[in-house]
């Protein structure tokens, strides 16, 4: 399989914007908080510090994910989607892979994740990688998010 996992260029915004709508109308709906990330993901996400990568397999952007900034030494891990075309050939792996061992290289404390427990195959994979479940604030920064899980990394 060719998936190369690529950084930020404004020329694919669009296709993170798209891919995590499907995403989320497929399974929830799109919150405000969704709705400010995507719809300018370069000040959002990337001007405040964070990082967005993207899975291109056979020159098509097949999925992607952010690290949204909490502090120097703690990233939000989100906005991970894969093309529904494309699921089931490991891109969700390959892009988990790539998220912790670059989080690692960064040298950052851990990696948060917000989810919902219905998404019970996307649980099992972040249990697999070692995330463990932690406490979850009252204030979410969304609505869907019933259960927050950390990485602590070495």
């Amino acid at each position: 399989m060719s998936l190369e996992i690529i950084p930020f260029e404004p020329k694919y915004a669009q296709s993170f914007k798209e891919l995590n709508i499907a995403w989320l109308e497929k399974y929830f709906h799109v919150e405000p908080h969704d709705a400010e990330l995507l719809e300018n993901c370069e000040k959002t996400i990337i001007k405040k510090g964070g990082y967005i990568f993207y899975a291109k397999y056979q020159d098509s952007i097949v999925g992607c994910f952010s690290f949204i900034k909490i502090n120097e030494k703690i990233y939000e891990l989100g906005k991970m989607a894969v093309d529904p075309e494309y699921q089931g050939l490991k891109i969700g792996q390959g892009l988990m892979d790539y998220a912790i061992a670059y989080a690692k290289l960064q040298g950052w404390d851990k990696i948060l994740l917000y989810s919902n427990t219905k998404l019970e195959n996307a649980l099992y994979i972040y249990k697999k990688y070692g995330f463990k479940e932690i406490d979850l604030e009252t204030n979410t920064p969304y609505k869907r998010s019933n259960i927050k899980m950390e990485l602590l990394l070495d």
